[in-house]
């Protein structure tokens, strides 16, 4: 190596450099830096003249003449290569000494500048050659610098960067004092600059299962789809009164009417939902709006909890085929439980993958809640949705399972207190709710659930048949599809985010199809729910085009198929609410003012439009006895509530009859001690 002196304008040959022991991977990286400067230098360096007048003399050659002719062995100082050479050994060529240079040779080497060192850069198929960054060079030729493989000092020579390891950054020269730096790319598979690095938000994941920056956001458009029918479809027709079920959660906490009888086997989850609403104003239309944006944005939190587990895409077709069934849609608006038990299963079933399997700190904090809410809701329906989570829990993750369990008693500890102060015990609370649900044992209910998919809402006692068999052949090939999923998933050894929310929809249909004589569409809600996930995930895995195309006909035809029960359940409902505002018109008509009590079968409902109070003596909401309604009889207006040709009870055989208008034959006996007419 030399350097050029400036002011001689000759080449200064550089002190020999101290030899020291060698790291391990130095010889070889300075070969391969040798071959590298060697090539680019002679790219540069002009073809040398031969000349035109050889001197004969003795060859400087040990093994033979010089390529350059005879002459004198030595004739003027030479000028080793400006690169640090392998040994002849390595290179595999015979060593040969330096051929004398003539004064016309060496003067045109002075005369060049000199040119740092150089490295070839090392191809990358995934990268551009890097830019070359040139410095002043260094005139020090005793400088020292420091080797970035060995650590070991160079002086005289100089800088020249090799490529950084602990920065992902390719084609970034480190400065040195004086150097040139030329930078060689780092082999690695990091960003370049054709391939731009993109920084994911946390908790986000690469591929399917994570939300790409610009993605279509499908599942927020589902929602607000599932929000639009509802108020399009559903809120318009049920706008002006409530359902029978729907009297008893709203009234509890309505401060212009009294509560409602609230029987064993309820919880208050929707009281409490409902509760601000009711609390500033006694519009229906504004508590069904109020319910369609919380079930829509309920839907789009459940649904969402899955897609670090399931994918974007399967999640979003999940909500879909959920959002599609006509009862989910025409329970949106409603102040009934299912639905948001459907909703806290889902949401509680991912939080307990991503708890397990993905081993997120925050999970199991999710998952206590949503375990929790559920059970506000409907509290037996939590400990169904419990069970398969603990038994996963006891092979999976110990540590999850003190928050599930935790979890499921905060959100039972209302439900357990309540058993104390008004049954005794939960024994006898859950004894009295088994009565009232019709003496709760094995009960094959497959026949009831299908009869009533198309409606009725409430199949009590189960006499209906069913209406157009036709639409019901999703129902009888979603456990097929169910099975279809678990396979594939064995397949592609994904069990677990499979057979988990199928083994929780399983669980909590196990009291509606194998316990009780009776059946609503709306018992299956969080049955079909968690189904959607694994059935959404088969779909989303079909390759062949045909597959998708036809999978696309058939969800089509379906939600058209659901739209138009949805359509004549929803009229049906609407009807049969408006009875209960006529007959409740009709009753303060003939007086009956608050305080007031009404009584008879269908008392509830028309007792809350009303103003009154409502009372039972037999049936499944006995609240009182016939003691009881005398007594309150002597006190309030009071009114007893029979069907078309149907006679009073015994106690009222003596009460003056009046027919509700608008109504199909009901009649409404009045007591004596309350007002006997307009």
């Amino acid at each position: 190596m030399t350097t050029n002196d400036a002011h001689l304008g000759t080449p200064t040959p550089e002190p020999a450099r101290p030899q020291g022991p060698k790291a391990p991977g130095a010889k070889r990286d300075r070969a391969t830096e040798g071959r590298g400067r060697r090539a680019d230098q002679n790219r540069r360096r002009p073809a040398p003249r031969p000349d035109p007048h050889p001197k004969p003399g003795p060859s400087a050659s040990a093994s033979g003449p010089s390529a350059s002719g005879p002459g004198p062995s030595v004739s003027e100082p030479s000028e080793p290569e400006p690169s640090v050479s392998r040994p002849a050994a390595q290179r595999g060529t015979a060593a040969t000494t330096a051929r004398p240079e003539t004064g016309t040779t060496a003067r045109r080497r002075a005369e060049r500048p000199a040119t740092p060192g150089h490295s070839t850069p090392r191809r990358h198929l995934a990268q551009p050659p890097a830019p070359t960054a040139t410095a002043r060079p260094d005139t020090n030729p005793t400088a020292s610098t420091t080797r970035p493989e060995t650590g070991r000092p160079e002086t005289g020579r100089p800088e020249t960067s090799r490529p950084e390891t602990s920065r992902p950054e390719a084609g970034a020269a480190r400065p040195g004092a004086g150097a040139a730096a030329i930078a060689t790319p780092r082999r690695h598979t990091g960003p370049t600059p054709s391939h731009p690095a993109t920084t994911a938000a946390p908790g986000a994941t690469s591929g399917a299962a994570g939300k790409r920056p610009g993605a279509t956001p499908w599942l927020a458009l589902v929602a607000l789809a599932y929000a639009l029918v509802q108020c399009l479809l559903v809120v318009p027709p049920l706008a002006h009164a409530l359902g029978w079920d729907e009297t008893v959660y709203v009234s509890q906490y309505d401060p212009r009417v009294p509560a409602a009888f609230f029987s064993a086997p309820r919880s208050r989850g929707v009281s409490f939902l409902t509760a601000p609403f009711i609390a500033a104003t006694s519009s229906v239309l504004v508590l069904r709006i109020g319910l369609t944006l919380l079930s829509s944005a309920a839907l789009y939190a459940a649904f969402r909890v899955w897609r670090p587990v399931a994918g974007a895409r399967t999640t979003a077709l999940a909500a879909l085929l959920f959002a599609g069934l006509w009862i989910t849609q025409i329970s949106g608006p409603q102040a009934m439980p299912n639905l948001w038990v459907a909703f806290g299963a889902v949401a509680a079933t991912g939080w307990f993958l991503r708890a397990v399997t993905g081993r997120e700190p925050r999970a199991n904090w999710w998952l206590a809640g949503c375990v929790a809410v559920t059970a506000l809701f409907r509290a037996p329906d939590a400990v169904w949705l419990a069970l398969p989570l603990i038994a996963t829990a006891l092979f999976r993750s110990r540590r999850t399972l003190a928050y599930l369990v935790g979890g499921l008693a905060a959100g039972l500890a209302q439900w357990v207190a309540e058993a104390y102060i008004r049954f005794g015990s939960v024994q006898d609370r859950l004894h009295v709710s088994s009565a009232t649900e019709g003496d709760m044992g094995l009960h094959l209910n497959f026949d009831n659930a299908w009869s009533s998919l198309n409606g009725p809402l409430l199949c009590r006692p189960c006499t209906a048949t069913v209406d157009s068999p036709g639409l019901t052949l999703w129902w009888l090939a979603l456990p097929l599809l169910a099975a279809a999923a678990l396979a594939h998933a064995m397949r592609e050894r994904r069990l677990l985010p499979t057979a988990l929310p199928m083994a929780v929809a399983a669980a909590l249909s196990v009291p509606y199809l194998l316990m009780i004589d009776y059946s609503a569409p709306r018992f299956l809600l969080p049955a079909y729910a968690l189904l959607a996930l694994p059935v959404a995930g088969l779909v989303t895995r079909l390759n062949p085009r045909r597959g998708l195309v036809l999978a696309g006909l058939l969800i089509a035809a379906q939600l058209v198929s659901q739209a138009t029960v949805l359509t004549r359940v929803t009229a049906s409902t609407a009807i049969t609410n408006e009875r209960y505002r006529a007959a409740a018109d009709s009753l303060r008509t003939l007086g009956l003012r608050p305080p007031c009590l009404v009584s008879g079968p269908r008392a509830l409902p028309i007792a809350y439009d009303a103003g009154c109070a409502s009372a039972q003596v037999d049936g499944n909401n006995v609240s009182t006895t016939v003691a009881g309604i005398l007594d309150r009889a002597a006190k309030v207006p009071t009114a007893l509530l029979t069907a078309k040709g149907q006679r009073p009870p015994h106690y009222a055989r003596d009460w003056t009859p009046y027919p509700l208008h608008h109504t199909p034959g009901w009649t409404a006996w009045l007591a004596p001690a309350g007002p006997q007419g307009p």
